[in-house]
């Protein structure tokens, strides 16, 4: 497991506020911001603050960061007015699966109907 920052990755550059970005949501543990690619009209990430490479890295003692990654999602969608109306919380892990950036992150997906997975 890897909690350090890595110079070349763009999320610890966000997280490190070299990149700039607009962010959504600040913690001690998480940022969230909106992607530059949206798949729906509310498209936001959701990214850990330690550099974690994907879901197979977390251990015990991400817990407490987990929880407050899914309350962030949770007060998100309802700032994004798709709290009601349903909402998806994914993350990829490995190229196949789509993961683009190797830096543990979530996509928070609503705004429009979402097609069924599997």
């Amino acid at each position: 497991m890897s909690d350090a920052y890595d110079p070349s990755c763009i999320f610890c550059g966000i997280v490190a506020g070299e990149v700039p970005t607009e962010l959504l949501h600040a913690s001690d543990s998480v940022v969230a911001f909106r992607d530059l690619h949206p798949a729906a009209p509310t498209h936001i990430l959701l990214v850990p603050k330690p550099h974690l490479r994907d879901l197979s890295e977390l251990g015990d003692g991400h817990a407490e960061m987990l929880t407050d990654l899914v309350q962030a999602a949770t007060h998100l969608a309802k700032t994004e007015g798709v709290d009601e109306s349903g909402w998806r919380l994914v993350s990829n892990v490995g190229s196949d699966a789509g993961q683009a950036v190797f830096h543990l992150h979530f996509h928070l997906l609503g705004g429009r109907k979402l097609g069924a997975l599997g």
